[in-house]
């Protein structure tokens, strides 16, 4: 019974992350790899057939396995998440919103571009 509560979370898991990774497709702004890899590893974890339908996906296969391979993520994803970043931080500076909040964010964006930017792109 308790395997079978673990395996459910994993799926809820997967398929949440891969529903958000297809919103981000539509919505500038929300990630879409990043939730695609998700969805691979949680799936991964509690749904073979998922992981096997992700990993042989037309679109996404290949940047599945380059990340589980060598952590490689490609150079048009880098300069993609850099944009929005940038374009979020703007978004943010000029609304009302606290000046400590936005900092704040500015600041893991900046990690999080800093990261991406030091892995390799092939």
């Amino acid at each position: 019974m308790r395997e079978l509560v673990i395996i459910s979370l994993w799926r809820i898991a997967a398929a949440s992350a891969l529903t958000l990774g297809m919103i981000g497709i539509l919505l500038p702004g929300l990630p879409t790899v990043p939730f695609v890899l998700l969805a691979a590893w949680c799936a991964s974890k509690g749904w073979p057939k998922l992981e096997i339908w992700l990993l042989q996906h037309k679109t996404f296969g290949q940047h599945i396995k380059k990340w589980r391979e060598r952590r490689v993520v490609p150079l048009k994803a880098k300069w993609a998440s850099t944009v929005f970043m940038s374009i979020s931080c703007v978004v943010i500076w000029t609304s009302q919103t606290n000046i400590w909040l936005a900092l704040s964010i500015s600041v893991v964006l900046l990690v999080v571009a800093s990261w991406i930017w030091h892995l390799p792109s092939k």
